[in-house]
């Protein structure tokens, strides 16, 4: 239960990346898997900054909601585990191994299986396209998966993002549209 006092108290100070880098020696003590992301250059022209760096950018343009920032913390914590080099280095398959890592992780710091199953579905679910009917089958699931995947792509490099831009866009019009004429209640953060 330490562990998950020390996660809240990080993840929800208002300057999350201050309290992270402050807390840093604890964090990494909690879940030392951190340490890999941790100078884990993504050498792909759509990422600016290494994996730990991508992360933190992540997580700071993050609404202040625990769910959505340890799902942000570790959305990529396979990264340095799954990546293949080729013309440019690949990570195929990384929200599979992150979210395989991080059921490991939650598990360790004694989280209900329910919360460990919906954090991992997140994090698996993080670089898949929202659909319509996602969004009607689980409007909030959908919404938590939608401002990770926002937020993941205000990290990515600004000079090749507008295709993953208009991905939220076009997703965010569609929540509109669902909740007008399905008359479905968008919970707010």
């Amino acid at each position: 239960m330490k562990g998950q006092v020390l996660l809240k108290y990080i993840l929800n100070s208002d300057d999350v990346v201050s309290s992270i880098r402050d807390n840093m020696k604890d964090l990494t003590a909690l879940i030392p898997e951190i340490n890999d992301m941790v100078g884990f250059e993504h050498n792909h022209p759509h990422h600016h900054l290494d994996v730990w760096e991508h992360t933190l950018k992540a997580l700071s343009v993050s609404p202040n909601n625990f769910d959505i920032r340890l799902a942000l913390l570790l959305h990529d914590v396979g990264k340095p585990h799954c990546f293949q080099d080729e013309e440019v280095r690949h990570f195929r398959g990384h929200p599979v191994v992150s979210a395989h890592m991080t059921n490991d992780i939650l598990k360790r710091l004694k989280y209900d299986g329910k919360y460990v199953d919906y954090i991992c579905e997140i994090i698996s679910r993080h670089d898949m396209p929202l659909l319509e009917e996602h969004l009607v089958a689980n409007m909030q699931l959908s919404k938590t998966i939608f401002e990770v995947q926002k937020c993941d792509v205000l990290a990515h490099n600004p000079d090749k993002n507008t295709k993953r831009l208009e991905y939220i866009d076009t997703t965010a019009k569609m929540f509109k549209n669902i909740t007008k004429t399905k008359n479905i209640d968008l919970v707010k953060y």
